[in-house]
């Protein structure tokens, strides 16, 4: 380096940067090393950063002024750059001697790499780059690496009288002002590309826009906490979603990944099947040969085979969701394992840490560089680490967002046979709660190979420090592999009996919802309240014995580092007088069994957490394994036929190994014609119309549907919604059209009757409307949809006979608003079937006739049965409506709904047809007309807009029926926390809380045991007393463990789990003794919620976070306590950082962490400001103070998380 740097100006000298109060670089090293740092790191970056911007082009950002000034800088730098190499070319020039290499490569290669960035400067902008972390990172090691020549120059300018060289003087300067520019302008963001979603957006979430520091720091952040500080927040105050977060388009996502795999197994399989058919003559063969009868291969045994080939390839839900959203999760992935690498810096730097405090003779200021080497170590791993786990909880809220819509889109296309098997109470937990543990497993995911990496590279530094002895903590850690696999193994046994358990629970519950007020009227609330208490009880069986394995796994995997430690420490001083537990290693090796705190306390959490998403995996898979109605079922796209309905030797049946339902069905329904379905109850009627509509599974012909289709259920589907909403069905408001609609359907008496007319709120599947309401609204939408075929599933059964024939006349006969429209009316009343255009009847699931009212009544066959056993019913209730017109008419007034509606057939023909059909059946007579009815006139739709021309103009007030779900804001109450110990009992709540402090007492206790024991060593020189030693920390860590064990046991299994089962058990006393309106008011699914996914957080969650906060903050109450007993100046830095953290308790995520490694610098800086103290050997106090403050730092980095 001499002949290239120039003689006289080595590489290092150790005595210019190490051994002096006043450190510096050599020159060489300063033209050398630190220019070429950020140089090699842009060119090593340049050609994956150009390849993934080419990959993802967000569009077209337009020059700003901001992209012009970090431009036109970019330029200025090359020059300066290339004008020292100029320089050292002219300088070569006039001097007799050759100028050193180093002059010409740096400008040069310097100069390049600024050309380089002004063109990524631009390049980013036309691929809608906002903000570069790339070039971030380059300016600032560019910075970092100009702050020593800026202080060497600036130290031998003035140590001497005079500058020698004025323009590398002048030149750095400028470089060096031009660069920090260029930083700070990297930390501002350019605006959003041109038609991007951010320009369009009212309230865009600032994240997508921000730089890369703020998105580092997530500064961006810092306005939503300081709006929720001043107030609580609400739905208005959030941004809106991110497109990449958005459901539409990652539920499509997913989907596509899963119809892939799909596809791929479908075609293995089919090439199975092939191949072996292919082998089927051959093997049928072979066996006739083998056989004495002879004979071939019968079909039976290769349909055997194709079955079980079939059953063993099922497609992979767990490799669609790696596709789908692995790559995302992998840049996680990375942050992860770059935090664990910076993980081990702290331990080595605690090493020379402590031997400065041994070693008098070097310069202080390596005391101060070491402090703030660890807390700024320590803070890039908390932004690594964040980072991180911003991944790992977006991929968690993908996946969760995924897998509940492809469950929702599965659940609405399912086959009959399929809903069978999989009940409510399963799709309401696989949304539920299987969703959710993907997204919990997915925040520590990545602890499934971090934990073993960490442990190898703990185990590789404690080998350098303890030698073989940490073979011993090695065999410990084996030991209790074979012991978590087995508590893995049984704990999934028990989830998959828990959710069985809890799926019947909940579809108990769904049950009781849905029929409540037939349970109400029967009083029948307590014996369904001990079914439901009883599932329960066997569920939380299960659940105390998980509990029981869990206290087991707790212990031995908390204990894991303290008998890694006991054991190498034990093996250490035993099996050798020389080895000398020391400060240097005891607490080097501390640090090291510390950082196997985490992830040996992690992984069987992990390994649990997997347990149980594995169980969701299966049972989501098969769900969505499940087959679905064929789309091709029903042919949409020949339109050219003049029949708007046909169907073609069809065969249907609603399950595949059901009995065929409708047999060789042949109907052809022309354009614009009213189809009547009839024949006795269970012949297959409504079965057409499912046929129709796609529902049922082909088993051979051809449905062919022209249009749209409009379809009014038997049964009417109503939303929580107003009643205008519900005919609108998301159509644009349309008034006259829709006043049309009201009147036609006999629904504008009922407006005037609703407290808020069409504006009042109707209850989850129309509670407070009557049944004829119902079924009124469900035909106003279909109506109101204006579609090409409408399918009627008798909807005129559910109103009476009066509404039923004026809506008959309004709306589906051959004068009514349907009129040019397809229809097909399944119905029961045959007083309408004269004014229908053709009659299919229905026998035993076949089309036993078809034809007009006339030929079907010449004919006597099944019509003519119909007839018969349905005319005398019709009759009767012909003349008690006659009755109920006339007295209606005389009480209400002329634009009342009796007045609407005619009460006889005013047509002459169908009148007639009706008295010939009733004198052949020797049955009275078709009743006269009735003079009433003639003066009752009816109204046409271009008739209502004069009859009301200014309905509603001011929509009336009404309160709402279903109040929306309200969460609680701000601090949770001391009344919720209180509850919950009195649910578990206000002593034996106290008694846990000393349990958890007897258990942190006894660990602190350890490690100050340990503290002892190395002093002894520093005074004696070697181990005495080692037996008592080894023993009293043993004795300790047994404590220690006996009290977790204790704890976990007294918690999960006993006083949780009371509590648990005492709040479901008022919970479900509290819905069963609700009155009736609190169900009209109140949602099921949002019960069913609180019984789902709430009782299981009380079950499960509850219980982990209590675990970890209480570990948590008796450690925190330990360590602040002997920090300050150490060193009571520390008070100075406590008390104002936590009231500063109580004031921004709302964003506490990020500081929280760094709070205490702050501590951790101010008090190595007071102990190493501190000679007395080190006189007095107070540097293993400090020692112990560091090992405290790192185990800290983890909980504290992970609590917020957990």
């Amino acid at each position: 380096m001499e002949h290239f740097c120039g003689s006289g100006r080595p590489l290092w000298d150790a005595n210019l940067t190490l051994y002096t109060e006043h450190p510096d670089l050599s020159e060489c090293f300063q033209l050398s090393v630190l220019s070429w740092i950020p140089c090699i790191y842009l060119w090593l970056t340049f050609p994956f950063y150009v390849l993934y911007l080419k990959r993802n082009n967000k569009g077209y950002i337009m020059m700003s002024i901001l992209n012009r000034v970090k431009t036109i800088f970019g330029f200025i730098l090359w020059i300066v750059c290339w004008t020292d190499l100029f320089s050292a070319f002219h300088e070569m020039q006039q001097s007799s001697g050759p100028k050193p290499p180093i002059f010409f490569v740096t400008p040069l290669v310097v100069g390049m790499t600024m050309l380089l960035a002004t063109f990524l400067i631009q390049f980013e902008r036309l691929r809608g780059v906002q903000s570069s972390g790339v070039l971030f990172i380059f300016w600032a090691l560019s910075v970092l690496s100009a702050i020593v020549p800026f202080r060497s120059k600036i130290l031998q300018a003035s140590a001497k009288a005079e500058i020698e060289d004025k323009l590398r003087f002048t030149t750095f300067y400028i470089y060096f002002g031009l660069i920090l520019a260029e930083l700070l302008l990297s930390c501002f963001s350019e605006k959003p590309p041109l038609f991007s979603d951010v320009v369009t957006d009212p309230n865009p979430c600032p994240e997508s826009g921000a730089g890369f520091l703020s998105t580092m720091t997530f500064w961006w952040f810092t306005r939503m906490a300081i709006k929720g500080y001043k107030s609580p927040l609400e739905n208005k105050d959030l941004w809106s979603l991110n497109k990449r977060d958005r459901s539409d388009v990652i539920v499509p996502n997913l989907l596509k990944e899963w119809e892939v795999e799909k596809a791929r197994v479908q075609s293995q399989q089919d090439k199975q099947t092939q191949a072996l058919y292919s082998k089927v003559p051959s093997g049928g063969a072979a066996a006739a040969n083998n056989h004495a009868g002879g004979g071939t291969g019968s079909p039976e045994e290769v349909e055997v085979l194709l079955t079980k080939q079939k059953v063993s390839h099922q497609p992979s839900f767990l490799r669609s969701l790696l596709r789908a959203f692995g790559p995302y999760f992998l840049m996680g992935s990375a942050y992860k394992l770059l935090q664990d690498l910076i993980t081990f810096v702290n331990p080595q730097l605690l090493s020379l840490l402590i031997s400065f405090i041994k070693n008098k003779d070097v310069p202080s200021w390596w005391g101060f560089a070491l402090a703030f080497l660890m807390f700024g170590c320590a803070i890039l791993q908390t932004l690594i680490l964040h980072q991180h786990f911003q991944y790992c909880f977006v991929t968690g809220m993908h996946l969760r967002s995924a897998i509940i819509g492809a469950i929702y889109r599965k659940s609405l296309v399912i086959t009959n046979e399929a809903k069978r098997s999989s009940t409510v109470g399963e799709v309401v937990n696989l949304m539920s709660v299987d969703a959710q543990r993907f997204m919990d497993l997915t925040t520590f995911l990545n602890m499934l190979w971090s934990a073993p990496l960490q442990i190898v590279l703990a185990l590789f530094f404690l080998w350098q420090n303890l030698g073989p002895s940490v073979l011993a903590g090695v065999a410990v850690m084996i030991l209790l592999i074979p012991l978590n696999a087995a508590i893995a193994m049984k704990t999934r046994a028990y989830q998959v009996e828990q959710m069985q358990y809890k799926d019947a629970r909940i579809k108990l519950m769904n049950e009781i919802l849905n029929g409540i007020k037939v349970l109400k009227l029967y009083a029948w609330e307590k014996s369904f309240q001990e079914k439901v208490l009883e599932i329960r009880r066997k569920e939380l069986s299960v659940l105390r014995k998980t509990a029981y394995l869990s206290a087991v796994s707790i212990m031995a995997w908390t204990s894991a580092p303290f008998m890694v430690a006991l054991t190498s420490f034990a093996v250490y001083v035993t099996v050798d007088e020389n080895n000398v537990l020391d400060a240097q290693k005891a607490f080097v090796s501390l640090a090291l069994f510390n950082i196997l705190r985490f992830p040996l306390n992690m992984l069987p959490q992990v390994i649990s957490s997997i347990v149980q998403a594995s169980v969701s995996l299966k049972r989501i898979q098969d769900f969505l394994s499940h087959d679905e109605l064929d789309p091709e079922a029903v042919d949409r796209k020949h339109t050219g036929s003049e029949f708007a309905v046909a169907v073609i030797n069809g065969s249907y049946s609603w399950a595949k190994q059901d009995p065929t339902t409708l047999h060789n069905i042949n109907v052809m329904v022309p354009q614009g014609t009213l189809l009547a379905v009839v024949g006795h109850v269970g012949c297959g009627k409504s079965s057409l119309v499912s046929a129709l509509l796609g529902e049922m599974e082909k088993l051979e012909g051809q449905i062919t549907v022209k249009g749209s289709v409009a379809y009014v259920p038997q049964q009417a589907w109503i939303q929580n919604a107003t009643l205008r909403d519900n005919i609108l069905f998301g159509q644009p408001y349309v008034e006259q059209k829709y006043r049309c609609v009201l009147e036609a359907c006999a629904l504008v008496t009922d407006l005037e009757v609703l407290p808020g007319g069409d504006q009042t709120e109707i209850g989850e599947k129309g509670i407070n409307l009557s049944g004829g309401q119902r079924q009124r609204v469900s035909l106003a939408r279909a109506l109101y949809s204006d579609a090409d075929v409408y399918l009627l599933d008798d909807p005129l059964s559910a109103v009476d006979a009066h509404v039923a024939k004026h809506i008959f006349d309004h709306v589906i006969g051959p004068e009514g608003a349907l009129q040019g429209k397809t229809r097909i009316l399944v119905t029961h009343g045959i007083s309408f079937l004269p004014q229908v255009d053709n009659i299919l009847v229905m026998v035993d699931g076949r089309v036993s006739e078809m034809g007009s009212f006339q030929d079907l009544l010449k004919q006597n066959g099944a019509f003519a049965e119909f007839l018969r056993n349905y005319s005398m019913e019709d009759i009767i209730e012909d003349e008690m409506t006659m009755e109920m017109i006339e007295e209606e008419d005389e009480s209400f007034p002329d634009d009342a709904l009796s007045n609407h509606t005619d009460m006889v057939d005013n047509e002459p023909v169908v009148n007639e047809a009706r008295r010939q059909f009733m004198r052949q059946i020797s049955i009275m007579s078709s009743d006269g007309e009735n003079p009433k009815s003639k003066s009752i006139r009816k109204r046409r739709c271009s008739e209502l807009k004069h009859a009301e021309p200014t309905a509603e103009k001011t929509e009336p007030k009404v309160d709402k029926l279903i109040q929306a779900e309200t969460a609680e804001t701000g601090k949770v109450k001391m009344k919720v926390y209180l509850e919950y110990v009195k649910a578990v009992g206000p002593l034996l709540s106290l008694f846990i809380c000393f349990l958890y402090g007897c258990q942190s007492a006894s660990a602190i206790g350890a490690n100050i045991w340990l503290t002892q024991w190395t002093n002894d060593a520093k005074f004696n020189k070697t181990e005495t007393d080692t037996n008592m030693r080894v023993g009293v920390y043993a004795v300790l860590g047994m404590t220690q463990g006996l009290l977790i064990i204790g704890t976990s046991l007294l918690c999960r299994a006993y006083s949780m789990l009371k509590a648990s089962r005492d709040t479901h058990q008022h919970m479900l006393q509290g819905v069963l003794r609700a009155p009736q309106a609190f169900f009209e008011r109140t949602p099921t699914g949002r019960l069913l919620n609180r019984f789902s996914k709430d009782v299981d957080t009380i079950d499960t969650l509850i219980p982990d976070n209590i675990d970890i906060w209480m570990r948590t903050f008796w450690y925190t109450l330990d360590v602040l306590l002997i920090c300050s007993a150490l060193t009571p100046l520390i008070f100075i830095v406590i008390v104002p950082l936590m009231l500063f953290y109580w004031w921004v308790q709302v964003n506490r995520n990020l500081p929280s962490a760094n709070s205490f490694l702050f501590i951790f610098v101010v008090v190595f800086v007071l102990l190493i400001s501190d000679k007395h103290a080190i006189e007095h050997h107070m540097c293993y106090h400090c020692v112990v103070l560091s090992y405290f403050m790192m185990e800290l730092f983890l909980y504290e980095v992970f609590l917020p998380q957990l």
